[in-house]
C-alpha cells in the first residue's frame, strides 16, 4: 500500500473541522462514601420523625417495631443489591418491566412517585418544625429570664401556628437550594449529602452517649411495652381521637383488637389469628422507616469502580448507621421523655424533647437542643437532596423508555443534567408543601403508600426474574433450592410475602395513604400511558431506541487542560460502532481511574475537506455511538471523555489526537480492510510524520475479541494495569487477569512429550490449571530409544497415561482433551474456546517443527492463536565431550 511522505502526508491529510467534545453528566462517578451519605440523608433523617409518626398509630410501642422494620431493611437491601448486579440503571420501573411487562412497570412507578414527592416535603417540613420548635422555645426562655415571668409561655394554638407557617417557608428554602445544587449535578448534591452525614455522625454520637449517661444516673422515665395498643389514640395536631385501623375501624375486628390492647390483657392474646393481624398492621404502620431504599438503586449507576464492591460497601453503611440511630433514638424517646410531653409536645420533634429530658443544667440542655435542631435542619434537608435526586432517577428510567416525551431529558445547557425532570418534581414537591401547611403527621400518614407498594413490586418482579432470567448474577438473595433446571428462591419469596402483607395492612388501615395514594398513582398511571401512546404515534411503528442526550461543544485543537485532564496517564480509545466495543470495555476493565485518564474518540468521515466547516450537530448515529459509550462507563464505574473528530483520513486523526493528548497508549480495533501487520505499518509511518521522523514513545494496541497485538513504538509507553499496581502476590495478579491462569500442552504421545510435561508440571503454580491435548503422531506411544519393553519393561507402556497417573500422585487434576481433523486448526479453536492463556508445543531433538505439525501448520497456528504460543525444543545428544 502506498502511503503519503513526510509534508506530503501532512499537507494532504488534514483534519477537516474542529472536534466535537461530548459531555453528559452520567459520565460521573462517585465513591461508596459518598453513595452511603446520599441515600443516608433520607433513611437517617427518618430518625427526626418517625417515631412520633409511628407512636400516633400504635403507641408507646413503636420503638420494637420500628426496629424490626430496620432489621428488615437488609433483607430489602439485599433484594435491591441483587436487583442492581442485574441493570445498571435499574430501579423498580426496570426491574417490574423486564419481569412482568410495561403497565405493572408504569403503575408501581406511579406508585413511586407519591412516595418521593413526599420525601421531601415530610424532611423539609419537618426541618422547619425543629428549627421553628427551637426558635420559641429559645424566645420563651429568654423572655423568662429577662422579665422574670417564670410562667410566660407561647399558647399550644399559636406556638402550632407559628410552627407550621415557618415550617413551610423552611421547607421550601430548603428545596430551591437542593434543587439548584442538583441543576449542577451529582458531585456537588453528593458533596453536600457527605458533609451533613460527618456532622449528623458528630450528633449522634453526642446524643447517644448523653442519653445513655442520663439511663444510668436516672433511670427511665417509662418503660417501652412490646406489644402494640391499636386503640384510638389522640392526634393532638388535629385535637381529635384517630383510630389506627382505618378502614377496619367500623368492622368486628375492632373490639377484638382493642380488647387485646388493654391494660392487663393476656399477652398469649397475640399469638390468635387476630393478635397476628394486629402485629402485621403495627408493621405496616412502622414501615415508613425504611424510606429511601429506591434512592440506593438509583444511584446505583453513579457508583465508581469497582462498582458492585464499592456499592455493597455503601449498602452496609446505610444499614448500620441507619439501625444504629433510628431504632436507638425511638427507643431512647420513649425511655426519657415523659408520657405526658412526648407526644403532646415533641410529636413532630421528638430529639428536641430528647435533648430537654437529660441530665444537665437547663443551659447544657438549651445548647444541646440548639445543636441537635441545626443538625438535624441539616439532614432533613439532605433528605430534600435525596428525594429530588431519586425521583430524578426514576423519571429518567421512564423517560428514556419512551413513557415520556424526550424533551424532558434535554440537558441543561452548562450542566449537563436533566434540569427539566428535576424541575418538574421540584414544583410537584414546593404544591406538596404549601397544601400540607406544616403538618408532619398528615404527610406521614399519607407517605407510606408508595413506599410498601414500590417495595412490594419490587420483590414480586425479582422472584419472576429468577424464573425468567437465569443469568449469573453478582449477588443473590441467599436461602435458594435448585429444583430440577430452576432455582427456588425461598429467600426472595419470604420477603415478598412479607412486603404484601404490611401493603395490605397499610391499604386496609391508612386512610389517609390508600384515598390520596391510589387518586395520585391513577393520575399518574394516566399521565404516563397517555404520553406513551402519543410517542408512539410519534415513531409511526418504529421502535423506540433510547439515545443518550449530550451537550456538545467544538474546540479547534485538542488539549490536556481544556478537556479537563490532570492525571498522569492518558489512554486513547478509538472507536467506530456501537456494535464492536469490546476495545473499550478492555481498556477500561484494566484501567486505574486514580492514575489514568480514558479518552475515547472516533473519526467522523469526512471528504469535503473545508477547514472553515463549522462541527454539525449530532446525528443519530452519533447518538447511539455514544450512547453506548455512555453504558459501557457506567458498568465499568469509570468515567471517559467522548470526542467526535471529523476527518478525512480516520487513522491519521486518531495518531494526531493521541500526539495532541501526549496519550501514553492507543488502542483501536481490527481493521476490516487491512491486516493487522498493514495496520501497524501504517500507524508507524504516520507517528513518524506526525513527529517529523523522530518519534515519541507511545504503545500502540490492536483489539479484538481473542487478540491482543502490541507495537511499542520508540521503546513504548505502557500505563501500568489496574490489576498490576494493587496485586499483592502473584496469585492476586493472575486473578485479575494479569499473566498465564490456564496453560495447555499439546501431548504427541511420545517419550520427549512425556519429558516435556513432567518439566511443566513441576515448573507452573498449583494453583494454574495444566490440560493436555491429544495429537495421534506417527511416532506413537514409545520411541525408538525405550526398546520394546518400553520404560518399565512393560509392552504396553504409554507415556501419556503414566503422566496423568503422576499428575493424580502429586494432586493435579490434568484433563486430556481429544482433537480430531487438521491438527494446528484444532488447536486454535481449542484455545480460544478454552480460554487458555499459553499453548505449549514441543519439539523432538534436531527439529525445528513437531512431529505432527508441517512448516506451514506451525506458521498457521503462530499466526492465528489468540495466546502466546511457547516452542520448546528437546535436548541435543552432544557433539563433542566438555572438557573437565
Amino acid at each position: 500500500m502506498e502511503l503519503p511522505q513526510g509534508g506530503a502526508a501532512r499537507d494532504q491529510i488534514k483534519r477537516t473541522a474542529q472536534v466535537i467534545v461530548v459531555s453528559s453528566v452520567m459520565l460521573t462517578f462517585i465513591s461508596y462514601w459518598r453513595t452511603a451519605a446520599v441515600v443516608l440523608c433520607d433513611l437517617a433523617s427518618t430518625a427526626y420523625y418517625i417515631g412520633g409518626i409511628v407512636e400516633q398509630s400504635v403507641g408507646p410501642a413503636a420503638p420494637w417495631f420500628i426496629l424490626a422494620v430496620m432489621l428488615f431493611s437488609y433483607c430489602v437491601r439485599s433484594v435491591y443489591i441483587e436487583s442492581c448486579s442485574l441493570f445498571v440503571r435499574g430501579g423498580v420501573y426496570r426491574v417490574v418491566k423486564e419481569a412482568m411487562g410495561g403497565f405493572l412497570a408504569k403503575l408501581s412507578v406511579s406508585a413511586l412517585m407519591f412516595d418521593y414527592i413526599l420525601t421531601g416535603p415530610i424532611s423539609g417540613v419537618s426541618a422547619g418544625q425543629y428549627l421553628m420548635g427551637l426558635c420559641l422555645d429559645l424566645f420563651t426562655y429568654g423572655m423568662k429570664a429577662l422579665g422574670g415571668q417564670a410562667d410566660f409561655a407561647v399558647s399550644p394554638d399559636t406556638r402550632t401556628s407559628i410552627t407550621n407557617f415557618g415550617s413551610v417557608i423552611v421547607a421550601c428554602a430548603a428545596t430551591l437550594y437542593f434543587y439548584w445544587e442538583n441543576i449542577k449535578g451529582i458531585h456537588e448534591s453528593s458533596d453536600k449529602a457527605v458533609k451533613i452525614m460527618k456532622l449528623t455522625t458528630v450528633m449522634a454520637a453526642v446524643i447517644l452517649i448523653w442519653c445513655g449517661i442520663t439511663l444510668a444516673v436516672k433511670g427511665p422515665a417509662n418503660s417501652v411495652p412490646l406489644l402494640p395498643d391499636l386503640r384510638a389514640h389522640m392526634n393532638y395536631d388535629k385535637d381529635v381521637q384517630e383510630s389506627p385501623l382505618g378502614f377496619l375501624d367500623h368492622s368486628t375486628f375492632r373490639p377484638a383488637v382493642e380488647k387485646l390492647s388493654e391494660p392487663g390483657a393476656p399477652a398469649m392474646g397475640w399469638f390468635s389469628i387476630i393478635g397476628l393481624l394486629g402485629v402485621c398492621i403495627a408493621f405496616g404502620h412502622s414501615i415508613l422507616a425504611m424510606s429511601g431504599e429506591e434512592t440506593l438503586a438509583q444511584v446505583y449507576r453513579e457508583v465508581e469502580s469497582p462498582k458492585m464492591l464499592n456499592f455493597k460497601k455503601a449498602a452496609l453503611v446505610v444499614f448500620i448507621y441507619s439501625l444504629v440511630l433510628t431504632a436507638g433514638i425511638s427507643f431512647l424517646a420513649v425511655l426519657l421523655i415523659p408520657d405526658d410531653q412526648r407526644m403532646k409536645i415533641y410529636g413532630s420533634n421528638l430529639i428536641s424533647g430528647l435533648s430537654m429530658s437529660v441530665v444537665g443544667p437547663l443551659w447544657a440542655k438549651l445548647a444541646l437542643q440548639t445543636f441537635v435542631v441545626l443538625i438535624g435542619f441539616l439532614i432533613l434537608s439532605g433528605a430534600v437532596n435525596t428525594a429530588i435526586i431519586g425521583s430524578n432517577g426514576v423519571l429518567n428510567r421512564v423517560a428514556e423508555d419512551g413513557v415520556m416525551p424526550d424533551w424532558f431529558l434535554k440537558p441543561h445547557k452548562k450542566y449537563g443534567t436533566t434540569s427539566r425532570i428535576l424541575t418538574l418534581v421540584v414544583g410537584l414537591q414546593l404544591l406538596t408543601i404549601v397544601a400540607s401547611r406544616g403538618n408532619v403527621i398528615q404527610l406521614g400518614e399519607a407517605y407510606a403508600f408508595g413506599v410498601v407498594w414500590s417495595f412490594v413490586f419490587k420483590a414480586l418482579a425479582m422472584v419472576v426474574l429468577r424464573f425468567r432470567d437465569p443469568t449469573p448474577r453478582e449477588h443473590k438473595v441467599p436461602l435458594n433450592i435448585k429444583v430440577g433446571k430452576y432455582e427456588v428462591p425461598i429467600g426472595l419469596t419470604l420477603i415478598f410475602l412479607t412486603l404484601l402483607a404490611a401493603a395490605i395492612m397499610n391499604l386496609l388501615t391508612k386512610e389517609t395513604a390508600t384515598i390520596w395514594g391510589l387518586s395520585f398513582t391513577s393520575v399518574f398511571l394516566l399521565i404516563f400511558t397517555v404520553t406513551e401512546k402519543i410517542h408512539e404515534r410519534r415513531l409511526k411503528g418504529e421502535h423506540h431506541a433510547h439515545r443518550e442526550q449530550f451537550n456538545q461543544k467544538s474546540t479547534g485543537e485538542i488539549s490536556l487542560q481544556g478537556l479537563g485532564i490532570k492525571l498522569p496517564y492518558r489512554k486513547l480509545v478509538a472507536i467506530r460502532s456501537p456494535q464492536n466495543l469490546f476495545m473499550l470495555e478492555k481498556a477500561l476493565s484494566e484501567t486505574d481511574p486514580r492514575t489514568t485518564a480514558v479518552v475515547v474518540m472516533t473519526a467522523k468521515l469526512d471528504s469535503r475537506g473545508d477547514e472553515s466547516m463549522t462541527s454539525p450537530d449530532l446525528d443519530h448515529y452519533d447518538q447511539d455511538l455514544m450512547t453506548a459509550v455512555v453504558t459501557r462507563a457506567e458498568i465499568a464505574g469509570k468515567q471517559v471523555t467522548p470526542l467526535i473528530v471529523p476527518t478525512n483520513n480516520p487513522l491519521y486523526a486518531v495518531l494526531k489526537t493521541a500526539k495532541e493528548l501526549q496519550a501514553q497508549e492507543l488502542i483501536i480495533g481490527y481493521s476490516n480492510k487491512y491486516t493487522a501487520e498493514e495496520q501497524l505499518d501504517q500507524l508507524s509511518l504516520y507517528w513518524l510524520n506526525l513527529h517529523g521522523g523522530e518519534s515519541a514513545p507511545i504503545t500502540v494496541r490492536i483489539l479484538s475479541r481473542d487478540r491482543d497485538v502490541l507495537l511499542d513504538l520508540s521503546g513504548g509507553n505502557r500505563i501500568p494495569k489496574i490489576s498490576e499496581r494493587q496485586a499483592r502476590t502473584v496469585a492476586e495478579l493472575r486473578g485479575a487477569g494479569v499473566g498465564v491462569d490456564r496453560v495447555l500442552m499439546v501431548h504427541d504421545g511420545a517419550q520427549t512429550s512425556s519429558d516435556l510435561f513432567e518439566s511443566i508440571l513441576t515448573m507452573l503454580d498449583p494453583q494454574v490449571l495444566l490440560d493436555l491435548v491429544c495429537i495421534n503422531a506417527t511416532a506413537n506411544a514409545v520411541t525408538s530409544s525405550l526398546g520394546s519393553n518400553g520404560a518399565n519393561g512393560h509392552s504396553n507402556y504409554d507415556p501419556l497415561t503414566h503422566d496423568r497417573d503422576i499428575a493424580r500422585q502429586v494432586g493435579r487434576d490434568v484433563h486430556v482433551l481429544p482433537l480430531d481433523g487438521n491438527p494446528a486448526e484444532g488447536l486454535v479453536k481449542l484455545a480460544r474456546e478454552g480460554h487458555y492463556d499459553l499453548l505449549v508445543v514441543g519439539m523432538p531433538p534436531g527439529s525445528e517443527y513437531a512431529s505432527w505439525a508441517t512448516p506451514e501448520a506451525t506458521d498457521y497456528l503462530r499466526r492465528h492463536a489468540h495466546c502466546a504460543v511457547c516452542m520448546v525444543a528437546a535436548p541435543l545428544i552432544p557433539t563433542m565431550v566438555s572438557e573437565a
